[in-house]
C-alpha cells in the first residue's frame, strides 16, 4: 500500500492566546492535528491555570529555540489575599481558613517594589523542577520531602494596578524561569494571612504579544479554508533584534557549508532597537550575548544565523538548507 506524502511543515512562529484549563502540551498536540505536522517546539510553558502567550515554533524555525532562551515575559497576575495554597495558585489545597483581609494599596506597592531586581528564588514545591530525574511536583503529591535550589531570577517591574476586595492585580515583567505563584505566595506571607495566585495572563514573551495571537478557534477556522500561513509570522521576520545582511552568492555557497566568513561593516543593518508593541521594555534579560546576524541570500531567504568570533568574521552556528 502506497505511503500518503507528508505535508511540508511551515516555516515560522505561532502566537496562541492558551485558553484557561488546557496544558501546554494540549494545545501543541492540536496545533499538530490542525497543521498535519509534528515538527513543533514551544518557547515556555504555561501552567494549564494561565491564559495568554504561548509560543509555538513551527518547521525550520524550531532550530532557532537556542536563540529565544532568556527572552523576557510580561504578565497580569490576581493575587487573591485570605490564604495560601500547597501550590501557590488557586487548584491547590487551602491551607487555613478564609482570612480575606483588607488591602492597602501603599503596602503592597512597597512590597513589589523591594522585590524589583536580582534575587534567588525558591521554586514551588509543586513545579517540574527535576528531582533525581523526577519532577518535583510527583513527590509533592505523595507528601514526600522536596528539596530545591533557590534560582536566581530578576524583576524589572512589579506594579499594583488594581484592588477589588481580597484580589490584587500586578504587572510583571520579569526573566525566564521566574515563578509568578511564588511571588504571590510570598508577599501573602509578607503580609500575614497568606495569598495564592488566581488568575493569571502572559502577555508577551520578548517580541512576541497578545495582540499576535491567535485563539485556537480561529486557527481551526484558518486551516478549514487553507490560509493557516495568514496566521504565521515567517521565519525571515523572527529575530528582528538580530542585525542582518544579504550576501552574494560566492559568500552564500560558504555560508551554506558551514564555513566563516568575512564580512564589512557597511554591509550590516541594524536589527530592530525599540520593541514593537506589546513586547516586553527589552526583549533579553540575562547576560550579554556574542554579537549574532541573520544572513539572507540575494532573494531574501533567511539561509543562516551566524556569531561572530572575531570582529567582521562570523561562523554559522544554523544553517537552513545546508549544502552537502
Amino acid at each position: 500500500m502506497r505511503q500518503q506524502p507528508q505535508p511540508v511543515p511551515f516555516d515560522g512562529a505561532l502566537v496562541i492566546d492558551k485558553p484557561q484549563g488546557k496544558t501546554s502540551h494540549d494545545v501543541v498536540d492540536a496545533v499538530r492535528h490542525l497543521v498535519g505536522f509534528r515538527q513543533i517546539g514551544h518557547l515556555g510553558t504555561l501552567d494549564p491555570l494561565a491564559t495568554g502567550v504561548l509560543v509555538l515554533l513551527l518547521g525550520k524555525a524550531t532550530r532557532l529555540v537556542q536563540f529565544y532562551n532568556g527572552r523576557r515575559k510580561r504578565y497580569n497576575a490576581g493575587f487573591r489575599f485570605g490564604f495560601a495554597t500547597d501550590t501557590y495558585d488557586s487548584d491547590g489545597e487551602a491551607q487555613g481558613l478564609d482570612s480575606p483581609p483588607t488591602l492597602n494599596a501603599a503596602t503592597l506597592e512597597r512590597f513589589a517594589a523591594e522585590r524589583v531586581g536580582r534575587f534567588a528564588q525558591m521554586p514551588p514545591s509543586f513545579s517540574a523542577k527535576k528531582i533525581h530525574g523526577r519532577p518535583a511536583y510527583e513527590l509533592a503529591r505523595k507528601k514526600q520531602p522536596v528539596e530545591l535550589k533557590a534560582v536566581e531570577v530578576e524583576l524589572f517591574e512589579y506594579r499594583l494596578t488594581e484592588i477589588a476586595g481580597p484580589i490584587a492585580r500586578f504587572t510583571i515583567e520579569c526573566s525566564s524561569g521566574t515563578y509568578i505563584r511564588a511571588l504571590a505566595h510570598e508577599m501573602g506571607e509578607k503580609l500575614g494571612c497568606g495569598a495564592h495566585l488566581a488568575e493569571i495572563t502572559r502577555t508577551a514573551v520578548g517580541e512576541f504579544s497578545l495582540e499576535q495571537a491567535v485563539q485556537l478557534e480561529e486557527l481551526a477556522a484558518a486551516a478549514r479554508q487553507g490560509k493557516i500561513e495568514s496566521c504565521l509570522i515567517r521565519l525571515e521576520n523572527l529575530l528582528p533584534n538580530f542585525p542582518r545582511m544579504n550576501v552574494l552568492p560566492v559568500i552564500e555557497r560558504r555560508v551554506r557549508h558551514g564555513s566563516k566568513f568575512n564580512i564589512s561593516v557597511a554591509q550590516i543593518q541594524p536589527g530592530r532597537v525599540e520593541p514593537p508593541p506589546g513586547a516586553t521594555a527589552q526583549l533579553d534579560g540575562g547576560e550579554p550575548r556574542p554579537p549574532r546576524l541573520r544572513v539572507f541570500n540575494q532573494q531574501d531567504k533567511l539561509i543562516a544565523i551566524a556569531e561572530a568570533v572575531v570582529p567582521r568574521t562570523y561562523q554559522p552556528v544554523v544553517v537552513f538548507d545546508p549544502l552537502p
